[in-house]
């Protein structure tokens, strides 16, 4: 194998992680949170840049208005999901690279959400705009919406198939 991650690693990271549905109830903590984030800090990004943002929706009413901005089929497992966190972008006087350097770092986000042995609903269906103006001032832009905590019962869809090496990598 190429790889210097553990197969127990790899798993966790990717085979095994999945869009979770459901959640538990168990709180996720402010410290998880802060773990997450100590961790993929240090992820790679173009110029070094660090535009993500991350709003964490704890309070019922919070939670309420940004329900009511999620497409129809989101709304329950956001209202029900233990912790959600809106990620954004920091526009400014950086706008050309700062949505695909906090592209990549939601990506990491997620991935450490997965190493604190959570599990994570990211999602792009919700009123953008509606989102924006609720939760972020206008230097900043949502780019996802991410439920986070403990699985709960049913949390998997079948997963879909994926794309073989050869039909997404050519040499030139």
């Amino acid at each position: 194998m190429s790889l210097v991650l553990s197969p127990e690693a790899q798993d966790l990271l990717f085979r095994e992680a999945r869009t979770a549905n459901t959640f538990t109830t168990e709180p996720v903590s402010d410290e998880q949170v802060r773990a997450i984030y100590d961790l993929v800090k240090y992820a790679p990004t173009a110029m070094n840049q660090q535009p993500l943002r991350v709003v964490l929706v704890r309070s019922p009413q919070a939670r309420e208005r940004l329900v009511r901005l999620m497409a129809p089929g989101n709304q329950a497992k956001t209202a029900a999901a233990p912790l959600v966190a809106i990620l954004a972008a920091d526009e400014a006087l950086r706008s050309r690279t700062a949505t695909f350097n906090a592209a990549l770092q939601v990506g990491y986000f997620i991935l450490g959400v997965r190493a604190a042995g959570l599990a994570a609903g990211p999602m792009a269906g919700y009123d953008a705009a509606g989102v924006d103006k609720e939760f972020l001032d206008e230097a900043h832009t949502v780019l996802a919406v991410v439920n986070i905590g403990r699985p709960g019962p049913d949390a998997w869809f079948d997963r879909l198939p994926r794309l073989t090496y050869e039909e997404v990598v050519t040499t030139v």
